[in-house]
């Protein structure tokens, strides 16, 4: 399976903001509809290159500090173009 491995900056949030998302008892932030500003994007091909990829971007400073945070997200193995197609027989 392959991996995105993403960089990005931490929105800042104000504090009747969050008061209002507890209370309402909604999210704070949707990455589907705002996604967060994406500063660096890398590939793996398997997941223990994913985690030795995203501790070495874990050891920047501004993730250090708290002003960017790493991502790991899988990506679904891509399907072959022959195969679930209509008429189609054969591996």
């Amino acid at each position: 399976m392959r991996f995105l491995i993403v960089r990005t900056d931490i929105r800042a949030v104000a504090d009747g903001d969050i008061a209002a998302a507890w209370a309402d008892g909604h999210r704070l932030r949707d990455e589907t509809t705002t996604p967060e500003p994406r500063r660096q994007i890398v590939h793996a091909e398997d997941r223990d290159a994913a985690l030795l990829l995203a501790r070495a971007l874990a050891t920047v400073g501004a993730v250090r500090a708290g002003k960017q945070r790493v991502k790991v997200l899988p990506l679904s193995e891509p399907r072959p173009a022959f195969r679930n197609r209509p008429g189609r027989t054969g591996p």
